[in-house]
């Protein structure tokens, strides 16, 4: 390979080519590299980069990431971190090493139990034809369970029972893996049970492992970044002096996309300073102050800002024949648009206009406003949607802490303390 050529889409090719040749690679991990390369490809497009070297490997781990290290991030940009130092690996070395091989010559399955770990991932090798992939996490999965026996000095297969499984699993960390490790230690158990090197099949002891995925905690940005948003909108133009109205609506009242969208004018009430509307998601109505910086944006806008038309909706299209947003999606876009016009910190937080809307739920919540008060200010159908919030307050969740009382000794003496004793 010329170690000068620099072209990406160049250098991509040949690192594909290079995958593909060697056995080793699997072609999940031909097809991750790829993609990433092609993520690779549009951030250089976007910054204007042509060629790549590893100055810009740096530059782009650097924007992307900042300080964080690679467990910090989630599978996504760890991927993307390391199939760009592999695509840097190839262009100065000539080639990618396989951490498969690397791991296959590492790891050493020593005595009795761990001759049948070999036995055990030939058959998976040669007769299930697992993937290269695969069968690096069937080693390392059972080179661990492997360890943990001759640390405690469990050396024959026969030595392993319900007890030996239990409190090998008791002692696995808590991480994503643990559900693979689960399974492939299953899977081993079940086969030396057919193999008749136990007499009992412990796979079925093996404890099942159900791993909760909580709801994604709502993104919540902080008051100045939120007022650092609102005053880098430019207001000069027609669309600016629109979107800036819009912007104030979503972070000042709360207002989902969907009813700023459909606002009309019947719904401003100029002479009690009240926004009037019934919602689009819940049919409830919602009745809100009408904030002084948020009724000056409308009315610089209806004056200033706002085609000729005969539509009675408030927010209209900026180009020609001036229809109203056909749906939410069209406030949605102004909102992401702003955000992605400042520097503030948006990589792994939406940044819509749900996003300001949660942000006021979470500001309220955490100056002590009570529920039923944000159920009412963000029209929600019921309590129980705003409780959602109460994940993210952890100020508040702190003065909830409850000192633990002290127990009397004679608690601990009943009955001549014989149910205490140690």
């Amino acid at each position: 390979m010329n170690k000068e050529n620099k072209d990406l889409e160049k250098l991509i090719s040949d690192a594909t080519d290079y995958l593909k040749s060697e056995s080793g690679f699997a072609k999940s991990t031909i097809d991750r590299y790829r993609n990433c390369w092609k993520r690779l490809r549009k951030v250089m497009d976007s910054k204007g980069i042509k060629y790549y070297d590893q100055n810009v490997e740096r530059q782009i781990l650097d924007q992307e990431f900042g300080n964080r290290t690679k467990r910090e991030l989630p599978d996504n940009d760890q991927y993307f971190l390391i199939a760009i130092k592999r695509l840097t690996e190839f262009q100065i070395m000539g080639k990618i090493k396989n951490c498969d091989r690397l791991l296959s010559k590492s790891l050493v399955f020593n005595g009795e139990i761990g001759k049948i770990i070999e036995m055990f991932l030939y058959y998976k090798s040669t007769e299930v034809r697992l993937s290269v992939s695969r069968m690096r996490y069937y080693k390392q999965f059972l080179y661990h369970f492997l360890s943990y026996c001759n640390a405690n000095s469990i050396c024959k297969i026969t030595d392993v029972n319900s007890v030996v499984i239990l409190q090998y699993v008791a002692q696995l960390d808590d991480d994503v893996q643990i559900p693979n490790k689960l399974s492939v230690l299953s899977s081993f158990l079940r086969h030396i049970y057919q193999q008749a090197h136990l007499d009992v099949d412990y796979s079925k002891k093996v404890p099942r492992y159900k791993r909760i995925n909580q709801p994604k905690l709502p993104s919540v940005y902080s008051t100045q970044e939120i007022e650092k948003l609102i005053l880098s909108v430019e207001r000069s133009s027609r669309i600016g002096k629109r979107n800036y109205a819009i912007i104030l609506l979503a972070a000042r009242l709360g207002l989902r996309a969907s009813d700023i969208a459909n606002l009309q004018f019947n719904n401003l009430h100029w002479d009690t300073s009240t926004l009037q509307l019934k919602q689009v998601k819940t049919g409830k109505n919602l009745v809100l102050p009408l904030l002084l910086d948020v009724g000056n944006a409308i009315i610089e806008y209806l004056k200033y800002g706002r085609p000729e038309s005969q539509e009675s909706y408030l927010f209209l299209k900026a180009t020609p024949p001036y229809k109203h947003f056909p749906d939410s999606g069209c406030v949605t876009k102004v909102v992401l648009r702003a955000f992605r016009n400042t520097d503030i910190y948006i990589r792994e937080r939406k940044f819509g206009a749900h996003s300001l809307r949660h942000t006021l739920g979470f500001r309220m919540l955490e100056e002590s406003t009570v529920l039923p008060v944000i159920s009412e200010v963000l029209g929600h159908a019921n309590s129980e949607s705003t409780r959602y919030y109460l994940r993210v307050d952890l100020k508040s969740m702190r003065q909830c802490v409850l000192d633990v009382p002290l127990v009397a000794k004679e608690f601990y003496q009943q009955k001549g303390g014989v149910f205490y004793e140690k």
